[in-house]
C-alpha cells in the first residue's frame, strides 16, 4: 500500500479514533513534455538565481542558489522581507494538523458540487481503531449524513467532508477537501442577464422524455480523454515520420431560427439534422469505396449429380 498522505485522528465529541488518508487520484497521462531549445534540440533547465544578478548582468549566466539557502519570505514593505524558516512552519499552532474534529453533520444534498475539491481514501490507522471506525461509518449510512470538519496540510487549513464509501466486504470512508465560500465567485454576476422565458408545457414534456430515453447508470470507465488520444496520435505520427493528423477547419454554422418543438420531436424520434448531415458524407464514401472494389464475384455452387444428368439430357435433346 502507498504511503499515507496524512495520519491523525477523527474526533466526534469524546469519541476519537486514528485514521490514515490516501490521495484518491493520480495523473494517468502517458505523454509528458520537456522544454527543448528550438535551435539546438537540447533540454532547457530552470535554475533559481539571485534577482540582483539578473538585474545587474541580464546577458550573463548567474550562479544558481542552492536549495538549502532558500527560505520563504513575506514582503511587508516594498523590498523589505521577513524570512520564515521551515521549522517555524512545522510548529504553527493549528490543531487540525493532527485531529479532524467534527463540528457538524449535514445532509449530502446540502453540499453543492462546486464546493468539492479533491478526494481522499480514509481507512482506520490499525485494527484497534476498526471498531470505532466501523460504528461511525454505519451511523453515517443509517442517518444519511456527512461529517464536516477541518484538516491542515499542504500549507493551509481545509474544510473537509467525510462520508461512508466502499461496501460491506470492503468498508471505507472518503474525505473531500472543500473550497471556502469566499473562493467561489458570485453566480448572480453571471446568471442575472440570462433572459427569463416561460417554458411551454408540451416542449417540457418532450424534453423530459428525451432525458428519460438517454438516462442511464453512471459508468466512469466509458469516458476517455479525447485530447490525450489525439496527442498520442500526433506523437506517434512524428516518430514514424507519417502525415500529421490535423483537425478540420472549424466553420461556424449560420445562425438559424430553430423550432424547439420540431427539434425535440426529432430528437425523441432518434433523428437530428446534424446526424443526417454527418451520415451523408460517410454513406457517400462507402459507395465510392464499393465502386473502386468493383463487382463481387460469387461462385456458383456445384450442381448435384442428378441435376447434372438432367442438364445433359436437355442439351442432347
Amino acid at each position: 500500500m502507498a504511503r499515507p498522505y496524512w495520519s491523525g485522528h477523527i474526533q466526534i465529541s469524546l469519541v476519537s479514533f486514528g485514521v490514515k488518508l490516501f490521495v484518491a487520484t493520480e495523473a494517468r497521462s502517458d505523454i509528458h513534455f520537456h522544454q527543448i531549445s528550438r535551435k539546438t534540440g537540447e533540454r532547457v533547465r530552470h535554475q533559481k538565481v539571485l534577482a540582483s544578478a539578473v538585474d545587474n548582468a541580464p546577458d550573463e549566466a548567474a550562479d544558481p542558489v542552492g536549495k538549502e539557502d532558500i527560505v520563504k519570505g513575506y514582503e511587508y514593505q516594498k523590498g523589505q522581507y521577513i524570512t520564515i524558516e521551515p521549522s517555524e512552519l512545522d510548529h504553527l499552532r493549528v490543531p487540525s494538523k493532527h485531529t479532524m474534529e467534527v463540528s457538524q453533520f449535514v445532509d449530502e444534498e446540502d453540499l453543492d458540487p462546486e464546493y468539492f475539491e479533491k478526494p481522499y481514501f480514509v481507512v482506520p490507522e490499525n485494527d484497534v481503531q476498526a471498531e470505532a471506525f466501523a460504528t461511525v461509518r454505519k451511523a453515517l449510512i443509517d442517518t444519511k449524513k456527512v461529517a464536516l470538519s477541518k484538516i491542515a496540510f499542504a500549507g493551509r487549513e481545509h474544510v473537509v467532508a467525510i462520508k461512508p464509501a466502499g461496501s460491506d466486504t470492503h468498508p471505507g470512508m472518503m474525505a473531500y477537501t472543500m473550497r471556502y465560500a469566499a473562493e467561489l465567485r458570485n453566480p448572480e454576476e453571471y446568471f442575472r442577464d440570462v433572459k427569463k422565458v416561460t417554458v411551454d408545457a408540451d416542449s417540457l414534456a418532450l424534453a423530459k422524455e428525451l432525458i428519460k430515453r438517454k438516462a442511464g447508470k453512471f459508468d466512469p470507465s466509458k469516458f476517455v480523454d479525447g485530447y490525450e488520444v489525439a496527442l498520442k496520435e500526433l506523437v506517434e505520427a512524428k516518430i514514424q515520420h507519417a502525415p500529421i493528423p490535423r483537425d478540420e477547419e472549424f466553420k461556424p454554422k449560420r445562425a438559424q431560427v430553430i423550432n424547439l418543438m420540431d427539434a425535440l420531436r426529432k430528437s425523441v424520434a432518434g433523428k437530428s439534422a446534424d446526424a443526417e448531415q454527418e451520415a451523408a458524407p460517410k454513406r457517400a464514401a462507402e459507395r465510392k469505396a464499393a465502386t473502386k472494389k468493383g463487382p463481387t464475384l460469387v461462385k456458383s455452387a456445384p450442381k448435384s449429380s442428378h441435376a447434372a444428368k438432367a442438364a445433359h439430357k436437355r442439351k442432347s435433346a
